[in-house]
């Protein structure tokens, strides 16, 4: 008797109701966008290096505690990096990695759905 072999594949993440694991690479990247100010500050990096002033100034609203907060997640997953200046008052830069520059797309892709909802 003849047994056919399945040959399994590495589920498409793409797929609905394929199960969500912590490899699942929707969920990897879901992880870091995540937070009501990732994307934005993202957007705000996309334009080239800022400082941490400028950044504050250009994001209304939103906490210096927060901030920093999503800043330094940033920088520890590789999307940003930051450089301090030491002055008085000290002077801190961020700028996109290339990893981060690779975000270009979803963020793009995320202005032109928000005007698809504000139609």
């Amino acid at each position: 008797m003849k047994v056919a072999i399945m040959d399994f594949q590495k589920p498409d993440p793409m797929q609905a109701g394929v199960d969500c694991t912590p490899d699942c690479p929707v969920k990897l990247a879901a992880d870091i966008l995540s937070g009501k100010w990732t994307t934005l500050i993202i957007r705000e990096l996309l334009s080239g290096t800022r400082r941490y002033s400028q950044l504050q100034y250009a994001l209304l609203g939103i906490s210096p505690k927060i901030l920093a907060s999503r800043l330094r997640m940033l920088e520890s997953n590789g999307i940003l990096t930051r450089k301090v200046y030491p002055t008085i008052p000290p002077k801190t830069e961020y700028t996109l990695t290339a990893l981060g520059g690779e975000l270009e797309h979803v963020i793009m892709s995320m202005a032109k759905f928000g005007e698809l909802l504000a139609k």
